[in-house]
């Protein structure tokens, strides 16, 4: 959260501890701060299932785990809108 609200980051794959629903890369989604106010919402650059098996770890081991990387960000500064 801080990433995001304080010093303008992307999200990345390791600052995130949980995904909900099922989506698809290039949706809207919305991010929450652990006491489940949306802080975000932003374009995705993985499906919920990817998400799922790359949360928690670093960006340099995307490929590992999925056979592929398409943005080292789970959603990118660019793509990412803030909350209130």
């Amino acid at each position: 959260m801080r990433a995001l609200v304080r010093d303008g980051k992307s999200l990345l794959p390791i600052g995130v501890v949980g995904v909900d629903g099922d989506f698809e890369r290039g949706e809207i989604v919305g991010c929450f701060d652990p006491a489940g106010r949306e802080i975000a919402r932003g374009l995705v650059n993985y499906s919920a299932q990817e998400t799922a098996r790359i949360l928690g770890k670093p960006s340099s081991e995307i490929e590992a785990i999925l056979g592929y990387v398409d943005e080292p960000e789970l959603i990118h500064r660019n793509n990412l809108v803030l909350l209130g």
